[in-house]
C-alpha cells in the first residue's frame, strides 16, 4: 500500500505518465503459507511452545510448527460445529469454542480433550458474539445475550487416603428422625441421602436448583418431605426418596438468595418460612389441597415492611407456639409474634470498638425450648453467635415489648447474658477471640453446648445449670474440644437418642462423632459402620487429613505466648502444683551436683555418635553381627532373609590332618603327578 501511494504521488507530478499496474507479489522466501482446505477462522500463537493453533469451518483444531507449514503436528477432532475462537494459556492448555456454544480444553503434550462444556450443561443461551480468555484469573468470558464467566479450576490428583462426601463444599446437612437418613446438599446443587446407621450412600439427585448452590434445608413435621432453599431465590419441596419436586415457592418480583428456612405451625395452619437477601419474611401456606406447582408467599406483616430488617436476613429460628427470631447482616436480632406479626423485641449485637472488622453478622440462632416454655424473663433462652468469636445468650425474650431499641454494650468476652431493658451484662469469661465461632448447637435436654469455629474445631460446654437466674454466675464449665474438619463447619446437629454429633464442612465432608469427640466415620468411606457397635467406629483413629495437618498439633501455653484459653479444673490445678513442686526439687538436686570436664566430654561423644549414625565404628558394627536386617519389600510375596556377614580375611592356614594317619592333600598331588 505504501508503494502504491508513493506511485500515485509521483504520477500526479508527472503528466502523461501511464497508470501504475498491480504491485509485485511477495517473494516466496519472505512468507510461510499454511494451507487449510476450508480456510482458517481463528488462530493463536505461543512463542513459549513454538506453536501455532488454527481452527475453522472444518471443525478441526490444527497444531503447526511455524517453520514446517507442509503438515500439521497434531489434529484435534471433537467439535461438531465451526470453530471461531482458540487460545493457548500459560498452563499449556488450548481453549477452543465452536458455534454450537461448546467449549473444549485440550492438553498440548497429550493432544487429548480434558474438558467439554456444552450449552445444555453450562446454561449458555443465545448466539455467541465474542469471547475472551483472562490469564490472571484463568477464566473465559463469553458474550451472548448475557455475559458469562467460566473459571478454570485445576484439581489436584486424588489422594487415596482422603475420603470426601461430596465433590463440592457441603453447605447444609440435616438428620431425618423418621427414616433415620442424613441429607446433605452441596454448592453444585446436589442432594445426597445417606444411611445414618451404616454410612452407606442411598440416593442422590443433582441440578436441584438449576445449578445454583443449596444454602439451607429442613423437613416437614412428618419427615416425608424435604424443603430446600438456594441462591436462585426459590424454596422447593421434594420427595427426596425419588428426587421429585412437588412444589416451587418463589416471589414473582424478586429472586434473591434464600439464606435460611423453617417449617412452623400456627393455629393449626402450616407455613414454610424463608428469609434471605430480600430482607423480608416470606411465609408460604402449606396445604394438601393446593394443586398449583408454583406458589406465592402470603402478604407481609406491616411491622416487617415498616420496622423490619434493613440488611440481609441470614438465619431464622422458631420457638413454639408463637415466637420467631431472625437475625441480619448488621447484627440486629428481632423477635416476632407470629399471631399478630408485631415485633416483640429488638437486640443489637455489640461490635468491639477496637476491632477493624466490619462484619457484625449473626448467622446462627437457637432457642433453648425447654427453658422457653417456662416463660421466665431471668432465664437465658436465646443464643446467637456474633463477631470476634463471641456467643451471646439473651434473656428477657418473654417480657412485654419495649418501644425503644436497646443497644448492648461491648465487652471483650465470649458469652454475654444480656437483659433487654437494662442491657446489663451479668456474666463474662475469656476465650480465644482470634477465631470466628460459626455453628452453635444444643441437645434437646440443653445440658451441653456445642460450638465450632472456622478452623474446624468443636468446643463443648456444660450449660445445664447455667444462666437460670438474673444474678451473676460463674462461667459455663468447659468439657472438651477436638478438631472435626479442616475448614469452616457450617452445620452441627446433636442426635440425642443416639448420643451422636453430626457435622458438615466446606472441606466436602460429612462426619459422625460421639458426644465425647470419638470419631465414628465419614459418609462416603468404603467401610460401613454400626452406630450401636463401638468396635466398628474409626476411633481411636482420626481423619487422615486432620492427622497430617500442622494446625492439629497441640500448642503449649508458653509457646503460644498467652495463658491457656481453656479453664483449668481444681483437680488439674492440684496436679500442676504437684508437678511444679517436683520440678523445683529436681532443680535443687541438680544445682547441688558438681559437673566435671570429663562428664562434659563424655556427653559430647554420646551426642556425636548418636547423630553420626551412618559412620559407626568397627567394634560397634561387630555387635550387630548375625542380626536380621529388614530391607522392606512387598508383603504379598515371600521375601528372602538377609544377614550381614563379617569380612573374611582370605589367608588361612593349612589344616593339620596328621590325626588321620596320612596327608590327604599330598597324596592327591602325588597321584596327579604320576598320571
Amino acid at each position: 500500500m505504501k508503494e502504491i501511494k508513493e506511485h500515485r504521488k509521483d504520477s500526479k507530478a508527472r503528466k502523461g505518465q501511464a497508470i501504475l499496474g498491480a504491485p509485485s507479489c511477495r517473494a516466496e522466501g519472505d512468507q510461510i503459507v499454511f494451507r487449510v482446505h476450508k480456510g482458517v477462522k481463528t488462530f493463536a500463537l505461543s512463542k513459549k511452545n513454538n506453536l501455532i493453533v488454527t481452527g475453522g469451518m472444518d471443525r478441526i483444531v490444527r497444531l503447526w510448527n511455524p517453520y514446517m507449514p507442509g503438515r500439521p503436528t497434531g489434529m484435534l477432532r471433537s467439535h461438531m460445529a465451526p470453530i471461531f475462537y482458540v487460545y493457548i494459556s500459560e498452563e499449556d492448555k488450548i481453549f477452543s469454542m465452536s458455534k454450537d456454544n461448546t467449549i473444549k480444553i485440550w492438553d498440548i503434550e497429550d493432544q487429548t480433550c480434558l474438558f467439554t462444556a456444552c450449552s445444555k450443561n453450562n446454561g449458555i443461551k443465545g448466539e455467541i458474539n465474542a469471547c475472551h480468555y483472562i490469564p490472571g484469573s484463568r477464566s473465559l468470558c463469553v458474550a451472548t445475550d448475557a455475559l458469562a464467566v467460566f473459571h478454570l479450576r485445576l484439581r489436584l490428583p486424588p489422594d487415596p487416603y482422603l475420603v470426601t462426601s461430596h465433590k463440592e463444599p457441603v453447605l447444609c446437612c440435616k438428620f431425618n428422625k423418621l427414616f433415620r437418613h442424613v441429607v446433605s446438599c452441596s454448592e453444585r446443587s446436589v442432594v445426597k441421602v445417606w444411611d445414618f446407621e451404616s454410612g452407606k450412600h442411598l440416593f442422590e439427585f443433582g441440578n436441584a436448583h438449576d445449578g445454583f448452590a443449596i444454602t439451607c434445608l429442613t423437613f416437614d413435621p412428618s419427615g416425608r418431605r424435604l424443603i430446600t432453599g438456594g441462591r436462585d431465590g426459590c424454596l422447593k419441596i421434594w420427595n427426596y426418596n425419588n428426587g421429585h419436586c412437588l412444589y416451587t415457592l418463589k416471589r414473582e418480583d424478586k429472586s434473591n438468595e434464600v439464606c435460611d428456612c423453617t417449617y412452623v405451625e400456627v393455629n393449626r395452619n402450616k407455613y414454610i418460612i424463608g428469609v434471605g437477601w430480600d430482607r423480608r419474611i416470606n411465609m408460604f401456606y402449606d396445604s394438601p389441597d393446593n394443586f398449583h406447582h408454583f406458589q406465592k408467599p402470603q402478604a407481609h406483616w406491616q411491622d416487617d415492611i415498616n420496622r423490619g430488617h434493613k440488611e440481609d436476613i441470614l438465619c431464622i429460628a422458631q420457638c413454639p407456639p408463637t415466637l420467631l427470631a431472625t437475625s441480619s447482616y448488621d447484627g440486629e436480632i428481632i423477635v416476632w409474634n407470629m399471631l399478630s406479626g408485631h415485633i416483640c423485641h429488638k437486640f443489637c449485637t455489640p461490635v468491639p470498638a477496637a476491632s477493624t472488622a466490619l462484619d457484625a453478622s449473626v448467622t446462627q440462632l437457637i432457642f433453648l425450648k425447654t427453658r422457653a416454655v417456662k416463660f421466665e424473663s431471668t432465664v437465658a433462652s436465646l443464643i446467637s453467635n456474633g463477631p470476634q468469636g463471641r456467643i451471646h445468650a439473651i434473656q428477657s425474650v418473654f417480657q412485654p415489648r419495649s418501644n425503644s431499641r436497646k443497644e448492648l454494650k461491648h465487652v471483650s468476652i465470649l458469652f454475654l447474658l444480656l437483659l433487654n431493658i437494662s442491657a446489663h451484662v451479668i456474666h463474662s469469661f475469656p476465650y480465644r477471640l482470634s477465631v470466628l465461632l460459626e455453628s452453635v448447637r444444643c441437645g434437646s435436654t440443653y445440658s451441653k453446648f456445642y460450638t465450632s469455629d472456622e478452623d474446624g474445631f468443636v468446643y463443648v460446654y456444660d450449660i445445664k445449670d447455667y444462666a437460670l437466674q438474673e444474678s451473676k454466675e460463674e462461667a459455663p464449665t468447659y468439657v472438651n474440644h477436638w478438631r472435626a474438619h479442616l475448614k469452616l463447619i457450617l452445620s452441627l446437629e446433636v442426635i440425642d437418642e443416639d448420643s451422636i454429633l453430626l457435622s458438615s464442612s466446606i472441606d466436602r465432608t460429612v462426619r459422625l462423632w460421639s458426644l465425647d469427640g470419638e470419631y465414628i466415620g465419614t459418609f462416603g468411606q468404603a467401610e460401613p459402620w454400626e452406630t450401636f457397635t463401638r468396635s466398628s467406629w474409626k476411633h481411636p483413629m482420626v481423619p487422615y487429613e486432620i492427622l497430617i495437618d500442622p494446625q492439629s498439633m497441640p500448642i503449649h501455653p508458653v509457646l503460644e505466648g498467652e495463658s491457656s484459653a481453656v479453664q483449668i479444673s481444681d483437680q488439674d490445678k492440684t496436679v500442676s502444683e504437684a508437678s511444679t513442686a517436683e520440678e523445683a526439687s529436681d532443680n535443687l538436686r541438680l544445682s547441688q551436683v558438681t559437673i566435671t570436664d570429663e562428664d562434659i566430654k563424655e556427653e559430647i561423644n554420646k551426642q556425636f555418635y548418636s547423630q553420626a549414625s551412618g559412620r559407626r565404628l568397627k567394634h560397634e558394627r561387630s555387635k550387630h553381627l548375625n542380626r536380621r536386617v529388614n530391607h522392606g519389600g512387598p508383603n504379598t510375596y515371600r521375601t528372602i532373609n538377609y544377614y550381614e556377614i563379617d569380612n573374611f580375611p582370605g589367608n588361612c592356614k593349612k589344616p593339620d590332618v596328621s590325626v588321620l594317619g596320612t596327608d590327604i592333600f599330598s597324596a592327591n598331588y602325588q597321584g596327579i603327578a604320576e598320571h
